[in-house]
């Protein structure tokens, strides 16, 4: 019997923007530029190395975003540990809504989506950089 989906991402991500806060590319740079919060790049390897990235973000690849959270995880990041804001940030806006509405379920605060995500601040023209590893062909 195949699958029946009830609930699909739309619906997870506009749940999530309901239950999160957002931040503009102007407002993350402020945050950011200032100390005041990390930015955390969600995206794969593969996306950073093709559309490079934003200068002085940590990337935590989604898939271990919980793990590197969590201070009893064998995987934990003493960055989350840190009494800073955290910005998180995928390509579009959607990924990240779901990370931010995690890490706020977690207890990580306080915590901000970049709305609409890498794409939203390349067009602002805010800085990025190419991947230190980026491979020649991706």
């Amino acid at each position: 019997m195949p699958q029946t989906i009830t609930v699909g991402y739309k619906q997870l991500c506009d749940q999530a923007r309901s239950e999160i806060s957002e931040v503009t590319v102007e407002e993350a740079r402020e945050l950011h530029d200032s100390g005041e919060a990390l930015i955390v790049d969600i995206r794969d390897i593969r996306e950073l190395w093709r559309d490079g990235r934003i200068p002085g973000a940590l990337h935590a690849p989604r898939g271990m975003l919980e793990f590197w959270i969590d201070p009893e995880s064998p995987y934990h990041k003493p960055v989350f540990a840190e009494d800073r804001a955290f910005i998180f940030c995928c390509a579009g806006g959607l990924r990240s809504a779901l990370a931010t509405q995690v890490a706020q379920h977690m207890g990580l605060k306080p915590v901000h989506n970049l709305t609409g995500g890498f794409s939203e601040w390349k067009k602002a023209e805010a800085p990025i950089e190419p991947h230190p590893n980026a491979p020649e062909k991706i």
